[in-house]
This record gives C-alpha cells, sequence and structure tokens, in this order.
C-alpha cells in the first residue's frame, strides 16, 4: 500500500469521527474546507498523483475517488442530521431576535396626483367613468366632430393597429361613451392614459396621461366652466392662482378656449418657466359643440354643456418642481423615493 492511500483510509477514519461530532453548520463546513476545499487535503493529493509509480496508479486512483466520493457523503450526511434536528441549518427560528420591518412602498407621483385631482373634482359634484385605452375610430374621431383630413388622424400622429383600432389619443372618447348610454344631466371626469406618436423631451411623450371633464345639463355656460376650472387651480396650488381664457379651436367644442394658470414658481411676475409671461398653458376646454350631441342623441337645443381636459403630466410638474418629464418613467427609486 502506497502512501497516498494510507493518507486517505487515514482521512476516511478522521472525517467519519468528525462528522459524526459536528454540531453546527460551521463544523460541517470546515470539515469540507480541510478535506475537498481548494486547499483541502484532496486536492493536495490529487497533485501528487503524478509521483506514483505506474502499476499503482489504477489502484491509487481508485482509492482517490473513493475516497473523496465517501468524503461528500460524510458532508451531505451530517449537514441533513444537522437540519432534521434544527441546529446551525439557518432554518431555526431564534425568538429572542428583533423583528424585520419591510419598507411600505407608496403611490407613484403620477397616481397621486390623479387621485388628488378626481378628489377635488368628486366634492364639485363629478363621478369617475373609464373606458378602453384601445378605441375604434368613431368614438376617437368622427363622434368627437373630428374630420376625416384632421392632422391628429394621420398615422403620424396615431397609433394604429392592424384591423383599424387605434390607441386612444385623447380621454375624450369616455365622454361619448356615457353620453351614449346615459341621458342629461351628466357629470363625469375621466382619468385616463393615452398614447400619441411624440419625439420624447423634457415636456412630451408617447404615452401621459390626462383628465377630462364633462358637464351637461339645461342652462350651462362659459361662467359655469371658469368657474369649475378655478376652483380646481385654486384647490391644487393655492388660493393666490388665477386662470385665464384664451380663445383658440378644437373640433368638438365651440367656442373654444384654452385656459393658463398664473405661473406658480414667479407668483406671475414673470420667470423662465413661464417664458417671462408670467401664465403657464394647461390644456383645453369649451363648450360642447351641437354636433357632437347630435352624435349621441342629445336634442342641442334641449341641452348644453362644456368639456375640459388637462394632462397630468404637467400638473405634477408644476406641483412638485419637477423639470424633466421623463423622469416621472424612468423608475428610479431615488427619484420616486422622494414623493
Amino acid at each position: 500500500m502506497n502512501a497516498i492511500i494510507e493518507k486517505i483510509n487515514q482521512a476516511l477514519a478522521d472525517a467519519e469521527r468528525r462528522a459524526g461530532e459536528a454540531a453546527d453548520a460551521a463544523a460541517v463546513e470546515q470539515l469540507r474546507i480541510d478535506y475537498l476545499g481548494r486547499n483541502g487535503l484532496f486536492p493536495a493529493l490529487s497533485r501528487e498523483m503524478g509521483q506514483v509509480p505506474p502499476e499503482e496508479r489504477r489502484e491509487t486512483g481508485c482509492a482517490f475517488n473513493a475516497g473523496r466520493g465517501k468524503i461528500q457523503e460524510l458532508i451531505e450526511n451530517a449537514a441533513a442530521r444537522l437540519k432534521a434536528a434544527g441546529s446551525g441549518s439557518g432554518d431555526a427560528i431564534d425568538l429572542t431576535l428583533p423583528g424585520r420591518r419591510w419598507k411600505a412602498g407608496h403611490k407613484h407621483p403620477i397616481t397621486m396626483l390623479a387621485d388628488e385631482c378626481v378628489a377635488v373634482f368628486r366634492r364639485m359634484g363629478f363621478i369617475v367613468a373609464e373606458g378602453p385605452e384601445i378605441e375604434d375610430i368613431y368614438h376617437n374621431f368622427d363622434a368627437l366632430n373630428t374630420p376625416a383630413d384632421h392632422p391628429s388622424r394621420d398615422p403620424q400622429d396615431t397609433f394604429y393597429f392592424a384591423d383599424g383600432r387605434i390607441l386612444r389619443t385623447q380621454t375624450s372618447p369616455v365622454q361619448i361613451r356615457v353620453m351614449e348610454s346615459h341621458q342629461p344631466p351628466v357629470r363625469i371626469v375621466a382619468p385616463g392614459r393615452v398614447f400619441r406618436r411624440d419625439t420624447p423631451d423634457a415636456t412630451h411623450g408617447m404615452n401621459f396621461h390626462q383628465i377630462e371633464g364633462l358637464y351637461v345639463d339645461r342652462g350651462v355656460s362659459m361662467a359655469d366652466l371658469k368657474s369649475v376650472l378655478q376652483t380646481f387651480a385654486t384647490e391644487m396650488y393655492g388660493p393666490k392662482v388665477k386662470i385665464r381664457l384664451r380663445p383658440h379651436f378644437f373640433p368638438f367644442t365651440e367656442p373654444s378656449v384654452e385656459y393658463d394658470f398664473s405661473c406658480i414658481m414667479c407668483g406671475g411676475k414673470g420667470c423662465p418657466v413661464c417664458k417671462h409671461s408670467g401664465w403657464i398653458e394647461i390644456a383645453g376646454a369649451g363648450m360642447v359643440d351641437p354636433a357632437v350631441f347630435a352624435n349621441v342623441g342629445y336634442d342641442p337645443e334641449k341641452w348644453t354643456g362644456f368639456a375640459f381636459g388637462m394632462g397630468i403630466e404637467r400638473l405634477a410638474m408644476l406641483r412638485y418642481r419637477i423639470p424633466d418629464l421623463r423622469l416621472l418613467y424612468e423608475n428610479d427609486v431615488r427619484f420616486l423615493e422622494q414623493f
């Protein structure tokens, strides 16, 4: 019997004793390191195999492989024994340790602001309505009095599916669906995500969020619209915020206006954010066009109403002083945890 086989037999006897005496996972791990680790016995014996005479190599190699396998078996059996006994395996519960507190998450800033907008309009008597994000041409364009040659219908501006449906470009189709299924009076807000083919930059994106409102009843006027928008601005940005309405054109409202908030950064005095005008453009509004009422079966001689819409991301940028819209969608925890 050569010296390598003698070392293997001695190691097996010692390893069997140590495996039986191992009281914790650390002892089992040390056993593995001493015999099978990089600097352990068996890697060292492997390097000595080249010195064994040729006629003894077969016997020595078989003893080496059998010994290494036996050591591995002893280690696995010792680990299983400790695990079954619940000692040193890491699975035992130490009741003396302090509890672990999981960090509570929170809503995304867009969701937070959308919820706050809805809460403001709820206090004014509006209810929430929702609609599909994949729309048909009729509800997204035709019913809203948008002509066939309108630029917004171009594939360069709108995402079309092969079957002719589209990703909605606005939340206004919700208004059509509600009016088709409900008789006046109607007072709703429709928050949701919309999609447009646009080049992403600091103030634009290909998908963003809007909240639109619709109020239909007898005798509704522009004065009612301005009152609602002023109340919303005050609730969101404080009592010093003012609004102004500017003439504009939208296919589904007549007359149409764009509305601005006085700049909350400079208090209307003029700064780089408002381009020194003292005003920040928010979105569009107006009295519902009689043609839209006719499309949904409302009598325009009997009912009047207004509609408005605004981008939630723009409201968030003003509320939280965010300089770049893309920050809201990069999922950077360092940014999001500030909210």
